[in-house]
């Protein structure tokens, strides 16, 4: 492992789905289905089963030993399985240890500060899990395929071109993720990679199921029909902030069973590199429990 001196490295990035930390990640080259081998949606939820208790064990060490905080980072295009995947992966946790937060787009509130500022304020407490169901990177995906939503931003300084600018969120973003994983936060980053083919038989099985029709959104559609501006989007922004002390996973999305396995595997194999540990008992606390052991046990 690294020196936690010169990188703020909290653990061993898990190699699996791994977006390299250089130039070379190429989105289209990303795969969309499982691994061959599994496919099959009982291994599937076995292994997602035995990653969930795991984590569960885990947690609870995380917020007993209240040094470190975790923070999971989902970004996907629309019909991934973003919900489905946070709530399946986080299915054994104790909600008093998780909190999440689904980014919108920004209050008027929000827009009076910098792009970071509301993220920042919903960072996990230490001992605690966070999750946030799209984040500050909407700012270099969204925003850079809709450049329009700049003009409400009011910021008082522009590059001249906007590739300039993606440069300066990137870097930015980077800056800022670093510093968490200074003060303690583990910061794991997934990009559900979801086919557009997929995501269109997703769009049709809402609108043909009464019970998901409240799921549609007619400007799903629109987004979707900029896939080419969007992966671009994907592949720069990913390239320049995946880093060892934050990396970003690109994992398969079109068979939601292995996703959901993926996701949770990484993360449980994340936190069982943290020194985790129950806080020790002092002696005068442990002649205290003896001594009302006898009293308990003499009723």
């Amino acid at each position: 492992m690294v020196s936690a001196m010169a990188h703020p490295i909290l653990f061993e990035p898990v190699p699996k789905h791994l977006v390299a930390f250089d130039e070379t990640w190429k989105v289209h080259k990303a795969e969309t289905s499982p691994p061959p081998g599994f496919e099959d949606k009982l291994d599937n939820k076995a292994a997602l089963d035995r990653a969930v208790h795991q984590l569960a064990k885990l947690q609870g060490k995380l917020y007993a030993h209240d040094r470190y905080s975790v923070l999971l980072i989902f970004q996907a295009m629309d019909a991934a399985g973003k919900d489905g995947t946070i709530r399946a992966v986080m299915s054994g946790i104790n909600p008093q240890g998780c909190q999440v937060y689904a980014f919108k787009g920004p209050s008027s509130e929000e827009l009076d500060h910098d792009f970071l500022w509301r993220v920042q304020r919903d960072l996990p407490e230490r001992g605690r899990i966070g999750i946030f169901n799209r984040s500050h990177y909407e700012e270099v995906l969204m925003v850079r395929v809709n450049p329009k939503y700049l003009d409400a931003q009011k910021l008082p300084y522009r590059p001249k071109t906007l590739e300039a600018l993606w440069e300066q969120r990137y870097e930015s973003i980077a800056a800022a993720e670093k510093h968490w994983a200074r003060s303690g936060t583990v910061v794991l980053k997934f990009f559900l990679n979801v086919s557009q083919k997929e995501q269109h038989k997703r769009f049709l099985a809402r609108i043909t199921d009464e019970d998901n029709h409240w799921k549609y959104d007619a400007s799903d559609m629109t987004e979707s029909r900029k896939w080419d501006q969007y992966m671009e989007a994907y592949q720069d922004a990913l390239r320049a902030t995946s880093k060892p002390w934050a990396p970003w996973y690109c994992i398969p999305a079109d068979h939601k069973p292995y996703m959901r396995r993926a996701v949770a595997e990484i993360v449980a194999d994340t936190l069982a590199q943290l020194p985790l540990g129950y806080p020790e008992v002092t002696e005068k606390t442990r002649q205290e429990m003896a001594e009302i052991k006898k009293e308990l046990e003499k009723k």
